[in-house]
């Protein structure tokens, strides 16, 4: 094969690849585990998972459940690691309804409070009580309900925020939280109005949204422009989707559709079990947490599900462009130094 044509062959390859890099391409996930979560865990009780997050620099996942006791650390199979309560004194809550949970990094996370529309910020400590109302940011003071701040995600790459809010209206808006004792600022705007969201939702075209979380933790994408999508997903049309900053779909899973796939214990969960929670590790792997069966009919004891989600078609990591990069420019020298010797030779023939 002449250099030239190596090239070229090279060039289509790489093309293929990079295009690659702007979608997770959520078609090619499937389950590959799912793990019953305690009903107690230390101080905190009678948990439905309602949200996920994980942290990255200790290697596990934290969830809440919408009952609002507190937040339970576990490994990326399940186990209970740890617990810490919940203190609501001085918050105004009267329904405690955690439905967003995010994590910083160092211990911190962030939770939110879906009727008032809070977030409260605390450091972690197993067997310890966070009290919320010395580190919160009110978003918002609309009366919202049981349709309010469903979800949100910290965005790593610039220290900024991603909220949704579930529906009438849904809602999705980026910004800046800051948190305090007295009240924090948040630059997120009315959660009722369109102004300063980031699209309109109905370009989704699902029921619901039940959960965010940004895609700038996963390794594979830093430096592309898939680094700043988002994974929403909707309890309502039990779809998981990729969109960017715009609202486009550039890619989704079907969950129904896309877990049962004869797997009795999914299909149960699919049918009988809230999923409501997302969140991905640096890896791509994402994770789903479901509340218990809570359908007449349950079985005594019934518990959260985690499901873990993995691609069958890993994302290339960033050093491999990097490296294709450099052969490519190393070619392209090559055949411009191969033309150059031809250019003398001819001159000297001539």
């Amino acid at each position: 094969m002449k250099l030239s044509h190596f090239v070229i062959a090279t060039l289509a390859t790489f093309s293929v690849s990079a295009q690659a890099v702007t979608s997770i391409n959520l078609a090619n996930y499937t389950n590959i585990s799912t793990y019953a979560l305690d009903l107690t865990a230390g101080a905190v009780s009678g948990l439905e998972a309602s949200a996920v997050t994980y942290a990255r620099d200790r290697g596990t996942l934290f969830y809440v459940g919408d009952e609002g006791t507190g937040v339970v650390e576990i490994s990326l199979t399940g186990q209970t690691l740890g617990s810490m309560a919940f203190n609501w004194t001085g918050t105004a809550s009267t329904n405690h309804d955690t439905e967003g949970l995010t994590y910083l990094g160092g211990g911190q996370l962030v939770v939110g409070e879906e009727r008032l529309y809070d977030a409260y910020s605390f450091g972690y400590t197993a067997g310890g009580s966070a009290t919320l109302a010395n580190n919160y940011a009110s978003i918002s003071n609309a009366t919202v309900g049981n349709n309010g701040f469903e979800g949100l995600s910290y965005d790593q790459s610039n220290g900024s925020f991603v909220t949704i809010k579930q529906q009438t209206p849904q809602d999705i808006r980026a910004g800046n939280l800051t948190f305090s004792a007295t009240g924090g600022t948040s630059t997120m705007g009315d959660p009722l109005s369109a102004t300063g969201q980031l699209f309109n939702p109905a370009l989704l075209g699902v029921t619901t949204l039940s959960d965010v979380q940004t895609l700038s933790s996963f390794d594979a994408l830093v430096g592309s422009t898939a680094a700043n999508n988002l994974l929403i997903y909707s309890l309502g049309s039990k779809k998981l989707l990729e969109v960017d900053r715009l609202g486009n779909i550039l890619s989704f899973l079907d969950i129904n559709a896309a877990l049962a796939g004869g797997n009795s214990v999914i299909a149960n969960i699919l049918t009988r079990n809230a999923i409501e929670g997302v969140t991905i590790d640096e890896n791509g792997t994402i994770y789903l947490v479901a509340e218990q069966d809570q359908l007449a009919g349950a079985v005594v004891g019934a518990k959260s599900q985690l499901i873990v989600l993995r691609s069958t078609a890993p994302v290339p990591e960033p050093e491999t462009y990097a490296m294709l990069l450099a052969g490519l420019g190393l070619m392209g020298a090559v055949t411009r130094r191969k033309d150059r010797n031809k250019s003398i030779v001819k001159q000297h023939q001539i």
